[in-house]
């Protein structure tokens, strides 16, 4: 596996606590995955080359699109998929699922973290994500919840966070 000290990983919020929901052609959302980009783009900048996805809908599937094609242009990246429980998108509306085994096949690491679902999974999941990256990016709109668990975590584990701000107008 790559060195901590050269990998990013990534939190944010599902699709249906974002303001436009799946609604991805919203001119909000179109900046949003621009942002993400970017901040992607900026750590590779500063040396990091091996990135993290938590593989839920909303944000983490904008933020693995984002590295796949911040690696058409380094193909030196990896990516690896951080799935909490086997079977994440097992019941997700059909172009959601289509679009996370897209994602996942274009992983070079792939790691499960429970082979079922656990009310502790997404957690743990999260934390290994933090426990193996040098750098977190987060999607955040202030609200409590998973996002802001890992933002903490984080933070406790000396990791630098890279805060992409979902405005509180835009809720």
């Amino acid at each position: 596996m790559p060195a901590v000290e050269t990998t990013c990983c990534f939190t944010g919020h599902r699709a249906a606590k974002l303001p436009w929901k799946f609604q991805e052609h919203d001119p909000r959302c179109i900046a949003l995955k621009q942002k993400i980009y970017d901040a992607a783009e900026a750590v590779y900048a500063s040396g990091v080359r091996h990135y993290i996805c938590g593989m839920a809908n909303g944000c983490d599937l904008y933020f693995g699109e984002a590295v796949l094609q911040l690696r058409r242009q380094h193909p030196e990246i990896t990516l690896e998929a951080a799935v909490p429980y086997e079977g994440q998108a097992r019941t997700w509306p059909s172009e959601q699922k289509v679009r996370w085994d897209y994602l996942y096949d274009a992983c070079d690491y792939q790691t499960i973290v429970s082979h079922s679902y656990t009310p502790d999974c997404m957690m743990r999941r999260n934390r290994y994500m933090v426990d193996n990256s040098a750098v977190l990016i987060a999607a955040y709109s202030g609200a409590s919840g998973g996002t802001l668990n890992t933002m903490l975590y984080a933070m406790r584990k000396k990791r630098e966070v890279i805060q992409i701000l979902i405005e509180e107008e835009q809720l």
